[in-house]
């Protein structure tokens, strides 16, 4: 049973901007199956409920209960379940608990304004629970309340905290069983019988980072869910890697990226204490997906929409991290690619070292000196980190394209995202008979040229190079998981050898050119 806990009404709360009867009918519209009334020291009494049922297009099986929020001097706001009357503000939680023995009391919103609360508080002999969802909460406060649940096994609720009609609703709690009276959902409570309604999703992580995805409330009239991704770090530096993370998200923000048809995830803050980021989540398909099964026409489309949202981001020409960032990084990124074919002992090892001495050769003699070259890039760009989402379903301009996982995001040659882009979904598609991926690659190029502005003249060669540069990530990934003596480990090397060979053969036309132009210019 899916309830509402803690919602104010302008009936009885001066705090509040919606009646009884708008919030009762929202709930009931989003899906819920009861509302509790919790206005500030005032318990509606029986009359009065059936009097706001009256006024109200639900059915007879909705709850509609009363409780109320108290001010305490131990603990300060308190949810009470299960009084018969009014409780004046100040009272003790002694004396709540001495006039109604039967009565639940839930800590309302304890993480407010960055506060921890401690252990011995959390478990106070006189309350049967935390409020750990809460509007009042930052998402950073709900996270760690969150991680304290999951940590102390306390029980828990959420509550919306509802003071106006835009947001009601939202943080619901989910109950065991059926209750019809505020007897029952006291009872409830204290038997630890009842959870925040929400979906923990794990999602990719590593030894450092945990991902996980939380969807809250519930969906109802067609709306969806909030999402958030929380990645808690069990290290200083993978948090402090993750705040720099935000830093480039925030800065692209700024730039618009947030809504309408291009966006990224919104940062939504960081909490020190637990180490961890969080960001929203995005509600939509990858890019990968979407072309496994699109229709040719469908395939075009996202297909130059993921192109025009990275000729946006490259347009723009942003320097959020130090345009040296890149270069300085970049041997020992590379370098750890390389262990993974010195550790399996692989037959391909010089074949790599071949690939990664002359990136990196390239790349120094190119860059070292060209800060003005870089611009931010996304730095894994790539189908899978590519979102393809709709604000309403029936409508096909609310169709967006988002990229997520900012975790390599440096100051780029714009070279670099396209070039790790073609390499990976050739890489991506080779084995799948419905897909295309020299199609995929010529489209998503060609719309890229047509949208990117001051294309330099070295950009197609620069795109080769990091093609080829990308064929060790792939490696790597190969190598991790298995398949490092497999072909089609060895059909990337060989196809990143042959693009490095191209573009040697196209310098050497180039140096030829100006050699003979400058000696026309001298004999003529």
């Amino acid at each position: 049973m899916i309830l509402e806990m803690h919602c104010h009404t302008a009936e009885h709360s001066s705090c509040s901007r919606i009646s009884a009867a708008e919030l009762v009918q929202r709930n009931f519209e989003k899906g819920l199956q009861g509302t509790v009334l919790t206005d500030h020291h005032y318990f509606w009494p029986p009359w009065e409920i059936e009097a706001l049922r009256r006024k109200l297009k639900v059915p007879d099986h909705y709850m509609i209960l009363s409780g109320q929020e108290v001010t305490t001097p131990e603990l300060g706001d308190i949810l009470v379940y299960g009084a018969d009357s009014s409780i004046e503000k100040g009272t003790s939680l002694p004396d709540i608990c001495a006039r109604f023995p039967g009565a639940a009391l839930v800590w309302a919103h304890p993480y407010r304004n960055e506060n921890i609360p401690p252990r011995d508080k959390l478990f106070h002999p006189l309350i049967n629970g935390i409020e750990i969802f809460n509007s009042n909460h930052s998402i950073a406060e709900s996270a760690r309340g969150l991680r304290d649940w999951h940590r102390y096994k306390f029980t828990a609720i959420a509550g919306t905290d509802t003071h106006a009609l835009s947001y009601a609703g939202t943080y619901p709690t989910s109950f065991d069983h059926p209750v019809s009276t505020i007897e029952e959902l006291a009872a409830e409570i204290r038997a630890g019988r009842c959870r925040p309604f929400f979906r923990e999703i794990p999602r990719s992580g590593t030894t450092d980072t945990r991902v996980t995805e939380l969807m809250l409330g519930t969906k109802g009239r067609g709306l969806e869910r909030e999402r958030y991704i929380i990645k808690a770090h069990n290290s200083i530096m993978s948090w402090s890697s993750a705040t720099r993370t935000l830093h480039i998200m925030e800065g692209l923000a700024r730039h618009g990226f947030q809504t309408e048809r291009f966006r990224i995830p919104k940062p939504l803050g960081y909490d020190r204490d637990g180490l961890t980021a969080i960001e929203q989540g995005i509600q939509g398909e990858t890019l990968y997906d979407k072309l496994l099964y699109a229709a040719p026409g469908e395939a075009t489309l996202y297909l130059r929409m993921t192109a025009e949202w990275l000729a946006r981001l490259h347009n723009m020409k942003l320097q959020i991290t130090p345009p040296d960032e890149f270069i300085r990084d970049e041997p020992l990124r590379l370098e750890r690619y390389i262990s993974a074919f010195h550790k399996m002992n692989s037959a391909h090892t010089r074949r790599a070292e071949e690939i990664m001495n002359t990136v990196l050769e390239t790349e120094a003699s190119l860059f070292c000196r060209h800060p003005e070259r870089m611009v931010q890039g996304h730095g894994d760009f790539h189908p899978k980190n590519i979102l393809i989402g709709r604000d309403n379903a029936d409508d096909s301009p609310s169709l967006f394209v988002a990229a997520i996982d900012f975790d390599s995001s440096y100051a780029l040659p714009p070279s670099f995202d396209v070039g790790t882009f073609l390499a990976q979904i050739r890489n991506q598609f080779y084995d799948e008979e419905q897909a295309g991926p020299k199609a995929f690659e010529n489209i998503f190029l060609q719309t890229y040229l047509q949208e990117a502005r001051n294309a330099e003249s070295d950009f197609l060669p620069l795109v080769e190079l990091f093609r080829a540069r990308t064929s060790l990530s792939i490696s790597y990934y190969l190598i991790k998981v298995g398949l490092g003596t497999s072909e089609n480990l060895r059909r990337v090397l060989i196809e990143a050898e042959h693009g490095l060979a191209g573009l040697a053969v196209k310098a050497q036309d180039r140096l030829f050119a100006e050699h003979s132009g400058n000696r026309r210019d001298r004999t003529g």
